[in-house]
This record gives C-alpha cells, structure tokens and sequence, in this order.
C-alpha cells in the first residue's frame, strides 16, 4: 500500500517535519510514503534524509495570516493546483493521500475527493480546518477545532507529531560543535522561530544579551531577510544559523525563547524544557499555546522580554516538572496519528 503526502511550504521546517514524522510511524503498519512538494521548493529536509519528491502546484494563503484578499488570491490558484494534483494521482496511484498543512491539506484532500482516493487531512489553521466537513481531518492544536466541543466522527485531535528520537541528543556533541565564545559555565539559553529565524525574534537576542542576564545567548534558523544577521553578528550572541543537531543542542540549553506555535515547541515540551513563547512573532498571529500546556510555559512581548526571564527564572524548577506531564503523550503523537491514517486506509 502507498500513501502520498502533499507537503505545504519549501520542504525545510515545520510542515516538512509533521509529514516526515508521520510517515515513519505509517512505515510501521507496511505502508510505503511519498510525498510531493510545490514546485521549485528546496526541500532540504528531504535531500537530507536522501527522500526523492514529486513537484505539484501548492498555494499558501498565508495560513494564520491569512485576509480575504490571499484568501481570494489562494482560492484562484487552489482550484487549477487540485487539477495538476490529479494527474498526479493518475501517475502515483496512492491507496491514500495525506495533506499536510495549510494548501497541502486543501489541495491534496479536495483532489482526492474528486478522485475517490481516502484522505486525511492534517490541520492547523481557519482554513484548512474547513476540509473537516468532507474527509477525515486531524487537528493540531493550532487549529481552532482543536478547543471545541465536537460531534464529528471524523475529526480528530492530536499534538504535533515529533520525531521520538528528539530526545535522544547528545549534550556532549553539541558543547564539540558550539562556536568560539561559547561558555560551559554559564546556563544556555535558545531562540528560535523555527528553521525560518524572524526579525522579531532576531531582536530579542540583543535585548536579552542589554538585560545583564549571565548566560550563553544562542540562535539558530535561517533568516528570512539577511538583514536581520545585523543584530546577531555582535558580541555577545552565538548565532549558528540553520542546523541539523537541534536534538543535541536541547541537551545543552537550560530554557528556551521560542514562538507559540510549530513543532519545536512540541519538542522541548518532549525534552521537558522550560519555555517562554515570545508572543506575535510570525505576521503578529498568536495562538494561546499555554492554555494547551498549562504551566509548561509563560508569554512575552519583545518588550517586557527581560523581566519576563527574571520571573521566569524564579519558577524555572515548577515549569520544567510541567512540561515533563505533557512530555509522554507529545512522543507517542505520530504514531496516534498514523493509526488515524492506517484505519481510514482500511
């Protein structure tokens, strides 16, 4: 049996990564995984694991971000994009299609509908969450299904699925791999926006570094403007730029900085690590994450970023054993997800 993931997004981070890690618990049940992306993406998370992909047209309406007028645009595109997704099926035959994210889910699932193919659509946005009325759909927690009361068989709710081995890193790889200036003896604190590093993010890790805190101030992603490299490459900031040891350098960090959604939120909850989700991040949206993982993590603007950290230190203890409650149902998420996938199959 054959599943095709139509995967959202250039192949690099969070949506690559669900379909990637689902796809592993999916191998489990014999079922062989392929996946397509949208044309010209790089896919650099594939390359990386040596995965061939299909090229298709899939249309992002700005996801969260979305107004009416990317709605309309996507909407335009989304129509020919289903089209082009069936004369891939034609090619691939797949026994089911799973879309992951955003236009993925849209296209990959309305296609196979016309198809009469299964389907199941992973979702986490207003947008894509609306395919829920006509085939099966797990909902992430970023997904505004995911907090409500629900009287539909086929909608289902999961934590983001996470590659179980994000907590196999080694703390003695990442201090081999860390740049020059890099203290031991100080705690290690890490920002990230993900595999895409934004500005807001970028000019937290100045604003930590003016704040006096004693500590390795470390960022990792690659920047979606190269401008934003001018608040990282000063004194005081270890920026290491895109990177494939993020599991060894969880070992190494004390807390995390991150942003309220995705899936590297997902993995330091996994590695019970204290978080502080800086709020508004990508495109200003926000998604009330510490209501999904209650005492796991508090909220900051980039303005009270440093006071935020002085307070948080204080509870630090309490908010690592919080996290450590949610850890084990986060690792066991894709394979929660995969049998969702297997069962629709059959």
């Amino acid at each position: 049996m054959k599943a095709l993931f139509l995967v959202t997004g250039r192949g690099i981070g969070g949506d690559a990564a669900i379909a990637l890690n689902i796809s592993r618990s999916l191998s489990k049940y014999g079922i062989d995984c392929e996946f397509a992306l949208n044309h010209g993406a790089p896919g650099l998370l594939f390359e990386k694991h040596s995965i061939k992909w299909y090229e298709t047209s899939i249309p992002q309406a700005g996801g969260h971000a979305a107004t009416k007028f990317t709605l309309i645009k996507g909407g335009f595109k989304t129509i020919k994009a289903v089209f082009e997704a069936l004369n891939l099926y034609r090619k691939v035959k797949p026994d089911i299609v799973v879309g992951s994210i955003g236009g993925g889910a849209i296209v990959g699932c309305m296609a196979a509908k016309i198809a009469g193919i299964p389907s199941v659509g992973i979702v986490s946005t207003p947008s894509d969450s609306k395919i829920s009325k006509f085939t099966t759909t797990v909902a992430l927690p970023e997904s505004p299904l995911f907090n409500s009361k629900l009287n539909n068989k086929n909608v289902h709710k999961a934590y983001m699925p996470i590659n179980p081995d994000v907590v196999s890193g080694k703390k003695e790889k990442a201090l081999e791999l860390m740049p020059e200036g890099y203290d031991p003896a100080l705690p290690t604190i890490l920002l990230s926006s993900g595999s895409t590093l934004f500005e807001k993010m970028a000019l937290a890790a100045p604003k930590l570094r003016d704040s006096g805190v004693k500590a390795n101030i470390v960022v990792i992603g690659h920047p979606l403007d190269e401008k934003y490299r001018e608040y990282l490459d000063t004194e005081g900031i270890l920026y290491l730029g895109y990177i494939d040891w993020v599991r060894d350098l969880y070992k190494l960090a004390d807390f995390v900085i991150i942003t309220d959604d995705g899936v590297m939120l997902h993995e330091a909850i996994a590695c019970n690590l204290p978080i502080i989700t800086l709020l508004r991040v990508k495109y200003g949206r926000y998604h009330n994450m510490c209501d999904i993982f209650k005492g796991a993590m508090v909220e900051s603007e980039l303005n009270d970023l440093d006071q935020t950290v002085n307070v948080f230190l204080n509870d630090i203890d309490k908010t690592t054993h919080k996290a450590s409650e949610y850890g084990e149902d986060v690792l066991k998420s894709s394979d929660k997800i995969a049998k969702i996938i297997y069962d629709r199959l059959k």
